[in-house]
């Protein structure tokens, strides 16, 4: 008889998501995953299948946690222009407060693992797309009742808005100055006419 799960998966991969912000997939060893989690070494095996399996779940709790509120934020009903300014302003707070103890989890992944992992390529891909088509359909909104200049297609703004989220995360994590991320995102705006 097969014996009953006695931990929670989600915690689990919640707790290891915070291991592999700190020390990317290739420095988090499973032990770290073992103290991060609480969770023997072997229950972990059974539950996640290797250390890739959990971190994918960690990358799915990332999404849940960072990206949909995110999107749920842009579908705020409020002008465009104001969304926006007021989600990225929200990151480079997020930014200049966890960067100097945990990475942005789409950041470190790609970099370590989309050049060999599919399947986190697959995942990044999707989580982006979200916010990329949540952007595009708010501008595209705002650009039929001249909120934002239609001098340039909404999806290609949205794409430029989506680099320029990513990169805040970046810049934050080399150099967190507020006023300069800060002023990155006034002329981000600026570029939506």
């Amino acid at each position: 008889m097969a014996r009953v799960r006695e931990f929670d998966t989600d915690a689990a991969a919640e707790a290891a998501m915070g291991a592999f912000r700190r020390k990317g997939y290739e420095g988090t060893s499973v032990q770290d995953l073992v103290d991060a989690t609480g969770i023997g070494r072997g229950s972990l095996y059974a539950a996640f299948g290797s250390k890739e399996g959990l971190y994918h779940a960690a990358l799915g709790c990332y999404r849940e946690r960072y990206m949909v509120p995110l999107v749920e934020a842009l579908q705020g009903g409020a002008p465009a222009r104001e969304l926006i300014r007021d989600v990225m302003i929200d990151m480079v707070d997020q930014v200049i407060e966890e960067s100097k103890r945990e990475a942005c989890l789409i950041i470190s992944a790609t970099m370590e693992r989309v050049p060999h992992d599919p399947e986190v390529a697959a995942q990044l891909r999707e989580t982006i797309s979200s916010l990329e088509d949540t952007l595009t359909e708010l501008i595209g909104e705002a650009q039929a009742n001249g909120g934002i200049a239609a001098d340039r297609t909404a999806r290609d703004l949205a794409r430029y808005l989506v680099m320029t989220m990513q990169g805040l995360r970046v810049m934050g994590a080399i150099q967190g100055d507020r006023k300069s991320l800060t002023a990155a995102v006034e002329v981000a705006l600026g570029c939506l006419g």
